[in-house]
């Protein structure tokens, strides 16, 4: 097989997980006009329509989305066998596509990638941290760690850890207010929600102690869809928030937040590991997905 077909190969395997040409040509670091080139050369080479093009979006044919799934898995092979005959085969190369939410990335996974990248020099990361979910194949990315239950059928999905939370806010807010001494206490306070941004659904806030559990149900006085600025709404004492402890933990020790019902806790989000069924994990997304999940298991604040 020439070279120049595994190019057009991988050209196209992009394009269909991005969606877009000019998507592509940027992942790969090339002009739109030579995946054009390629993927008109690969097009008539095989006698099939591979891809259908509009002005929003490019998809794959039914005979493009079979080529599609058999390309990617010959890729892979491809990668696995130049790996495995490799003069440095014991150390996994190429990139790696990865999302995760914003506190996993800011206060676990990238403070330690010193680690990973001292062990695995030859692996490129390409990091996504944000509170939105993204399509795993569509945007092509190689594996994500997800908070809440992941109901994808689509996923392989491997619990690794557990986000824990705490209810806080600013102690000039709460100087001039009642004092919190129960769950009931909090009605009296502004409460500040967060809404995940690809559902609009509000991260619901149960506290339990012993065999009690509350469900604060109150009506939010102001909503968020990001992690930061939710945070930053209670620095300047908007109200009360149900945060990550880890995001929380340097706040509370400077006293810029203040925590509130320390004997009472709050129901922690399950982590997850998650890749695509059909996309067999190379050696350097193993390899990654191996250290992730004991980075987190061996962290008090996030081990399950």
């Amino acid at each position: 097989m020439a070279l120049d077909r595994l190019d057009a190969m991988r050209a196209f395997c992009r394009i269909v997980e991005l969606g877009s040409f000019t998507r592509a040509a940027e992942a790969l670091a090339t002009a739109k006009t030579t995946l054009s080139g390629q993927i008109q050369a690969l097009e008539s080479q095989l006698g099939v329509k591979l891809l259908h093009r509009t002005t929003r979006r490019v998809t794959a044919t039914t005979d493009g989305a079979a080529y599609y799934e058999r390309a990617r898995t010959l890729l892979e092979d491809m990668d696995e066998l130049e790996a495995s005959v490799s003069l440095t085969r014991t150390v996994a190369r190429g990139k790696v596509r990865v999302d995760m939410p914003s506190p996993v990335g800011r206060f676990l996974l990238i403070p330690a990638l010193p680690t990973f990248v001292s062990q695995y020099p030859d692996i490129q990361l390409d990091l996504g941290c944000s509170e939105r979910v993204v399509d795993l194949v569509q945007e092509g990315i190689d594996c994500a760690i997800r908070g809440g239950v992941v109901t994808d059928p689509d996923l392989v999905c491997r619990p690794i850890g557990q986000m824990r939370f705490v209810l806080c806010a600013a102690p000039g807010y709460l100087n001039d207010q009642p004092a919190v001494n129960s769950p009931e206490d909090l009605a009296q306070l502004r409460f500040l929600a967060f809404v995940f941004p690809a559902s609009g659904r509000q991260n619901p806030v149960r506290l339990s102690r012993g065999d009690d559990s509350v469900l604060i149900e109150q009506t939010p006085a102001m909503r968020f869809n990001s992690g930061g600025a939710y945070i930053a709404a209670a620095q300047a004492g908007l109200g009360f928030v149900a945060v990550p402890l880890c995001e929380a933990q340097p706040l509370l020790h400077s006293g810029e937040l203040v925590q509130l019902l320390p004997d009472w806790s709050l129901a922690s989000m399950p982590m997850s590991l998650v890749y695509p069924y059909a996309r067999r994990q190379s050696a350097r997304v193993r390899a990654f997905t191996e250290w992730a999940s004991e980075t987190m298991a061996n962290d008090p604040l996030w081990r399950a």
